[in-house]
Order: structure tokens, then C-alpha cells, then sequence
């Protein structure tokens, strides 16, 4: 005779097993643009290398010059910091980048010590008077993940997604997916 409440253990498990499965499977979760951004963008790091975004950095470096062109943009903060033995980091290359494209030194901070979403958030924020509303600019994949830690840090945000690359790697769409679920599952340490 089988144990009635085995089968009712397991069976939550069971539950959260194919949800989780559906959610991997299903296309990304998305968050709607904003319409009008904050006055202050965060960029969030992506890579560099050797002195020049990657082309995700890149993409988003540019959805940012075009928010700040589109007027209402004051300020633009530059996230990410460098690998060992890396000359450059991701803010100081973000910053440099954005400068030579026309946006004033005195609206641009480069953040160059983070490197993760969580510290480039964390960092950031430092560098702002508290209280201070921002629009992240990250690519689709990553916003909701992004906005949900920014939100989870007590920070007023909302999102301005670049487009993702036409031949985006799988695998990082399913790396941010992942990440997404772990978050919700077990959250962040404050």
C-alpha cells in the first residue's frame, strides 16, 4: 500500500518542475519601454575589449545617446568594471565613448568597479543624490531581471531595452531566464 502522503510531498515539486519547464521553453519575458525616460540613465556594463564596447555594449551605449539626444536626459551613468589585468573598464570605455559622440563630460559618471548587474545597481546608486529616478538601458533580454534588482534595492526605476543582436546566443537567453528564476526563488542579499 503506497504512502498517501509521499504523493503529496512530491507533488508541489512536481508543479514548480513544469513550470519551470514552461518558462525556459517559452520566449523571453519582456518589459515595456518607457515612453519618456528619467533625467538620469544607467547604463548597465555588458564587455569591452581592449578599449571598445562590445557590440551588446555597443547597442546599448547608443539606445542611450539616443534617449539623451531625444532631450529630458540630464545625466547618463556608465556601469561596469574590468577582468583582472584589463587596462579598461566598462564605465571608463562607456564614458569615453558617449563623450566622443557628443554628450558633455558633466552629464556623464562612469561606475568601474562593478561586475555584476547587482553591483553595478549598487554602485550607481552612490553616485547619485539619493532618492534619484532612473531609467535603465540594458538589452531585452536582461531588463526584467535588471528592473526587478532595482527595485529590490529601493530604487525607483524603470526600463529603455536595446534591441538584442539578430543572431543572439541561446544561451544567454536562457542564462538571463535562469537567473530570473533564482532571483525569485531565493532573491538578493541587501
Amino acid at each position: 500500500m503506497r504512502n498517501r502522503g509521499s504523493a503529496l510531498n512530491v507533488l508541489p515539486l512536481a508543479v514548480l518542475a513544469v513550470l519551470a519547464a514552461g518558462f525556459l521553453v517559452l520566449p523571453g519575458l519582456r518589459v515595456p519601454n518607457v515612453e519618456r525616460p528619467h533625467p538620469t540613465l544607467i547604463v548597465l556594463g555588458a564587455a569591452q575589449y581592449a578599449g571598445k564596447p562590445s557590440p551588446a555594449f555597443q547597442r546599448r551605449l547608443n539606445h542611450a545617446l539616443a534617449l539623451y539626444r531625444d532631450g529630458g536626459v540630464a545625466r547618463i551613468v556608465v556601469t561596469g568594471g574590468r577582468r583582472p589585468g584589463d587596462p579598461f573598464s566598462e564605465g571608463e570605455v562607456g564614458e569615453a565613448y558617449l563623450g566622443r559622440r557628443g554628450v558633455p563630460a558633466d552629464a556623464l559618471l562612469a561606475e568601474a568597479r562593478s561586475r555584476t548587474t547587482i553591483e553595478n545597481l549598487r554602485f550607481a546608486r552612490t553616485l547619485l543624490p539619493p532618492h534619484t529616478p532612473v531609467t535603465l538601458v540594458t538589452d531585452e533580454a536582461h531588463a526584467p531581471r535588471a528592473l526587478a534588482l532595482a527595485r529590490a534595492l529601493g530604487i525607483e526605476a524603470n526600463v529603455s531595452a536595446s534591441p538584442l543582436s539578430r543572431n543572439v546566443s541561446r544561451g544567454y537567453l536562457l542564462r538571463e531566464k535562469v537567473a530570473l528564476v533564482a532571483y525569485a526563488l531565493i532573491g538578493i542579499r541587501l
